[in-house]
């Protein structure tokens, strides 16, 4: 069976679709922004230890059940409690979470949703996706779907048949410095 996932940020944090998730069978990981009681919970974590601080970031985590008055039942938090250098008070992260994972691997999962916004940001700008001026909305359709095949044949090209020297560079830079300046006439 294949699991499906979610993850979203603060403005999905919706009590009727954590029980449309749940409901589906859907794992899910979705940031919620902190109130008095959920800083409660994690107050104990965000004391400063004694000394120096560390030059480093120190992260802790912790889980805990918590039920809001909207929700129909009481689900998992888990907090990231961030103390950078130089920073006097710690940041601190919530998410709501139906997922058995252990905490820090619920806040990678989580986390991961930004590499995702990365692909969909280049495919933006490299292939210009968001160009669906069609009026009908089959035809954008056809579009869009075009522009993903596009940048998933760009993306398999980049990874077999770049040397060593640009593999990294973005397929806006691709695009610019070799397939324009490539098709100039001398």
């Amino acid at each position: 069976m294949c699991r499906r996932r979610f993850r979203a940020d603060a403005a999905f944090a919706i009590p009727a679709l954590f029980d449309l998730l749940e409901a589906e069978g859907w794992d899910y990981a979705i940031r919620i922004k902190g109130n008095p009681k959920l800083h409660e919970q994690v107050a104990f974590l965000t004391r400063r230890p004694r000394g120096r601080p560390p030059n480093h970031v120190v992260r802790r985590y912790t889980s805990f059940h918590y039920r809001a008055k909207s929700w129909s039942k009481a689900r998992r938090i888990v907090a990231k409690i961030e103390f950078h250098p130089g920073e006097l008070f710690p940041t601190v992260g919530f998410l709501v979470t139906n997922r058995s994972l252990p905490n820090e691997r619920v806040f990678a999962f989580y986390n991961d949703r930004g590499t995702v916004e990365q692909h969909i940001k280049e495919g933006k700008y490299a292939l210009k996706w968001t160009r669906l001026s069609c009026m009908r909305f089959a035809a954008n359709a056809v579009r869009l779907q075009l522009h993903a095949l596009a940048y998933n044949l760009a993306n398999f090209l980049r990874t077999i048949a770049t040397p060593e020297a640009i593999k990294s560079w973005s397929l806006t830079s691709l695009r610019e410095r070799l397939i324009k300046t490539g098709t100039r006439p001398v």
